[in-house]
């Protein structure tokens, strides 16, 4: 007996799948009903842990199975959806239940998103059963297919949301509004959405054969861009060789991401013309030239955003984000190395199938990658905070220019914790500014305060004078530097209601109120609905000596200003 072929073993081609009348009914059943338990899940509790597992599992498992089911080969579908709709799970309740014990959880949330999507096609071609004789093909035509099919569905969803609105205001015509109230319940836009999607999914790939022509199409269609778009590349990057490099982190902050979206459209144009194998490839010289070159360009591309991101960093030091940064770095300078070793170890001619494979291996292990960086295994606040403590008691920054408050609020409780330890060191500039840090109850930034401020930067004037108020207004200060940016005054207002003092600290745009209680830190005042003032047929309005307008002795409106202009009475009509 012989061992079967890949080709023998491999699933059906996405092209040759048999139709299924009732796909496009259960799959309309199956995410209308899982839109409708993510209602009732998610009702007013959006950060409970478990009910966000819920939904996720709801979400993907659903989603999962409606892109991988078929009639005649539904087990492992199943399994397959079951395993999306765990990890995405834990993954969802980790996001939820961490609160601020770390500070990339959304990092971890997506990297499950990227494996979940890159699982996909993999599975439908095969690769659980097959690993790397997975035919090239199948998972190139599959991840086409998957896109343009969620597109499609994404699509009909909002034309049906559109329809239906517009059969809404026609019964509204009518004065018939069931359906104008139906749509403002919550339940069923989730639904209705769910029941759309799976309805236009199912149909769609019903029509695999047609959607292989679509994807032809849509495919040549993308590739047209890739002549003009190598040619605006190469252009770009000789004209950076000649002024050098420097040049972009002069111009702009966002020179990493830009050119790693730019290795990520070479990516996807040079694939646009490769498609699955040479007799699909467009027969235009200029086409394959362009593949060609975009193929090389990543490599370069990647290697300046590299040399970006660590400009950045040795002028900054690590963040969580920088680190999440450095993977999508490593990851694009891992195709752009593959691709440059494909084309220059194919250049007799089968460059392109050496491209086309590492796509299958790189996308295997891409998926792998992100799966890993989804659980939690590595704490990027911790290594981030160590760096930047690192960076501080080296000397590379100064106390004033270390950054405390992102220690404080951007590296979860790894950098609180090195935020305790520096406010017990021997250091007087540090442990003043580390206490400052650990005092602040809001997130102050940069861009608009200075977050480093002590006591002594603050211009502090206190109505009338006491020492002991103006202690507990700076730390008030201190730890809400935001409530003094210029300069401020405190006036003490007098005795408030159930002990204490009231003190309005004010400042070129206004004042906020408040309450000063022996024995306890400064807080904000609590904010007391005053009833509306009623004008009754007999109340005396009246312009009060402070140019305020009074109904019945209680103010209404703000102060009349003195620079008003009257308004010019219009000529009357002749």
């Amino acid at each position: 007996m012989t061992d079967a072929t890949p080709a023998e073993t491999a699933p059906a081609a996405p092209d040759a799948a048999p139709e299924w009348p009732l796909r496009p009914w259960l799959l309309a059943g199956l995410l209308g009903l899982a839109g409708l338990l993510i209602h009732f899940v998610t009702t007013d509790a959006y950060d409970t842990p478990w009910r966000m597992a819920v939904a996720a599992f709801l979400a993907f498992g659903s989603v999962a199975a409606a892109f991988t089911v078929d009639r005649e080969r539904w087990k492992e579908p199943v399994v397959f959806a079951l395993l999306v709709g765990l990890v995405m799970a834990g993954l969802a309740w980790r996001a939820t239940a961490v609160g601020d014990r770390y500070d990339d959880e959304e990092y971890g949330f997506a990297a499950g998103v990227v494996a979940t999507a890159l699982a996909l096609p993999l599975f439908q071609a095969g690769f659980h059963r097959l690993r790397f004789r997975t035919p090239y093909g199948e998972f190139h035509d599959h991840v086409w297919t998957d896109g343009i099919s969620a597109g499609g569905s994404l699509a009909f969803t909002g034309l049906s949301w559109i329809a239906l609105v517009i059969v809404s205001e026609l019964f509204h015509l009518l004065q018939l509004d069931f359906l104008r109230d139906l749509m403002n319940e919550e339940w069923f836009g989730w639904t209705f959405s769910g029941l759309a999607f799976g309805a236009a999914l199912g149909t769609i790939r019903n029509e695999l054969k047609l959607l292989g022509t679509l994807r032809t199409i849509v495919v040549l269609v993308l590739s047209l861009l890739a002549v003009p778009f190598a040619v605006a590349l190469l252009i770009f990057l000789v004209s950076m060789i000649v002024s050098g490099p420097q040049v972009l982190w002069e111009a702009t902050r966002s020179a990493t991401p830009i050119l790693l979206a730019c290795a990520a459209a070479s990516f996807a144009l040079a694939n646009t013309i490769l498609r699955k194998d040479d007799a699909e490839m467009p027969k235009a010289r200029a086409m394959r030239i362009a593949a060609l070159a975009l193929a090389l360009l990543i490599l370069p591309l990647t290697a300046f955003a590299a040399i970006s991101m660590g400009t950045r960093i040795g002028e900054y030091g690590l963040s969580p984000e920088r680190i999440w940064g450095l993977i999508a770095i490593v990851v694009a300078t891992a195709y752009g190395i593959a691709f440059f070793v494909a084309v220059i170890r194919g250049r007799r001619g089968d460059w392109r199938d050496r491209v086309r494979m590492t796509n299958l291996y790189l996308g295997a292990g891409v998926c792998v990658l992100a799966l890993i960086l989804s659980l939690p295994i590595l704490d990027f606040g911790a290594i981030s905070a160590r760096n930047q403590v690192g960076r501080l008691e080296s000397g590379k920054v100064t106390a004033e220019q270390f950054d405390f408050t992102a220690l404080r609020w951007d590296f979860g409780d790894a950098g609180r914790r090195e935020l305790q330890r520096l406010a017990k060191s021997g250091n007087a500039d540090v442990v003043e500014l580390a206490q400052a840090a650990l005092a602040q109850t809001e997130r102050a930034y940069a861009t608009f305060d200075e977050t480093n401020k002590t006591r002594a930067d603050f211009k502090l004037r206190v109505q009338p004078d006491d020492g002991e108020v103006r202690e507990r207004v700076l730390d008030y200060l201190v730890a809400n530097p935001y409530q003094c940016s210029d300069r401020c005054v405190a006036l003490d207002l007098g005795e408030a209601v159930g002990g204490g003092r009231r003190i309005a600290l004010v400042q070129s745009n206004g004042y906020e109120e408040l309450l000063l209680k022996p024995g306890a830190p400064l807080e904000r005042a609590p904010i007391v609905a005053e009833e509306p003032q009623v004008l009754g047929a007999d109340s005396v309005v009246e312009v009060s000596e402070a140019r305020v307008i009074r109904i019945d002795g209680r103010t209404v409106g703000l102060p009349i200003s003195e620079t008003t202009a009257p308004l010019e009475a219009e000529a009357p009509p002749r």
